[in-house]
């Protein structure tokens, strides 16, 4: 077993404090008590052997603190990869025209194809114009977990124009004239 009955009554009598310790460190009481949960299961599973409240409560703040340098690493994390997810994007209204010019007239129609969340990626970041960040707050997400919903929606599209246009999608659909619902053509070797 893990912690001490009279510890986890302990610790659990301490909930109020802290919350009030962890909500101005993390913005809101929501997070605070997502924080607060996270460190009780960390807590539960590490605290074997203590057996005297007082210093459980002590060894509970240490707790907390790590769980909130953790939570503000990942944070630092997700927003360097926004950031160079950000700088891959088009800077003018002329590299988008000239992005759109070039991308396969297929890809909005096989977009829809695609399973929901994959299709509001594509269609959110790659063809609206959407930064990832924008579209992880408007999804509910994380910025680590929208960023990889995109990549995993840009290798199913991918997969889906493959499947469509054969080898034309190979030379980056230039001139392509593949047609929704045409029987695939594919090069003889």
């Amino acid at each position: 077993m893990s912690l001490d009955a009279r510890v986890v009554e302990t610790l659990v009598a301490q909930r109020r404090r802290f919350l009030a310790f962890l909500a101005p460190r993390v913005g809101s009481p929501e997070e605070a008590e997502e924080v607060l949960q996270l460190a009780l299961v960390k807590g539960l599973e590490k605290g074997e052997g203590l057996r005297d409240e007082e210093s459980a409560v002590a060894w509970f703040y240490r707790l907390l603190r790590n769980v909130l340098l953790d939570r503000h690493r990942r944070a630092r994390r997700e927003e360097r990869a926004l950031a160079a997810e950000d700088a891959q994007a088009p800077r003018s209204t002329e590299d988008t025209e000239d992005l759109e010019s070039s991308v396969c007239a297929c890809v909005a129609g096989l977009t829809d194809t695609l399973k929901p969340e994959y299709s509001a990626a594509i269609r959110r970041v790659d063809l609206e114009g959407t930064s990832v960040t924008t579209f992880a707050r408007e999804e509910g997400l994380t910025a680590n977990n929208a960023a990889v919903r995109l990549h995993r929606a840009r290798q199913a599209l991918g997969r889906r124009l493959i499947e469509l246009c054969g080898t034309c999608c190979t030379h980056g659909c230039v001139d392509c004239a593949c047609e929704p619902g045409r029987p695939r053509v594919t090069e003889s070797p």
